[in-house]
């Protein structure tokens, strides 16, 4: 198949090389794939300069974990320490102290063993309350 490489600087140009990687697809002629995988680090190339990626940030992970568990923001609040902590948490105004990690990963972990996210999250990882915990004798 008669296919030359295309640079791509446009959105215009990109669409043209998605369809040469389109033609090129099922070829088995050594010439095609090598030109296919030319075509295809161009591409990445192209859109990793065009779009690059982002790691995510806190509340972003701290989300994905919630949907995955089916948890909700009063789930995470004994995790997190209060509602406008947890709330804080995932608009990105605060981060996570050493201790809310150490709560996170526990609990991800019985959750994962007994496959029981909302119950073994909300229930076992409960902050004492009150007078006696703000005294230290909990």
């Amino acid at each position: 198949m008669d296919a030359t490489l295309s640079l791509i600087d446009s959105h215009a140009e990109l669409a043209r090389a998605h369809a040469l990687v389109d033609r090129l697809w099922d070829s088995n002629d050594p010439a095609d794939v090598a030109r296919l995988e030319a075509q295809a680090h161009l591409i990445a190339a192209y859109e990793e300069s065009k779009w690059p990626r982002r790691p995510p940030s806190i509340a972003d992970l701290i989300r994905h974990l919630m949907d995955q568990h089916g948890l909700t923001r009063a789930d995470m609040a004994p995790i997190l320490g209060t509602p406008s902590r947890v709330s804080e948490v995932l608009r990105g105004k605060k981060g996570l102290s050493m201790t809310m990690v150490q709560r996170l990963r526990a609990a991800a972990r019985e959750s994962t063993t007994r496959g029981e996210a909302r119950r073994s999250l909300s229930a076992k990882n409960r902050q004492p309350s009150g007078r006696m915990a703000r005294a230290g004798r909990v």
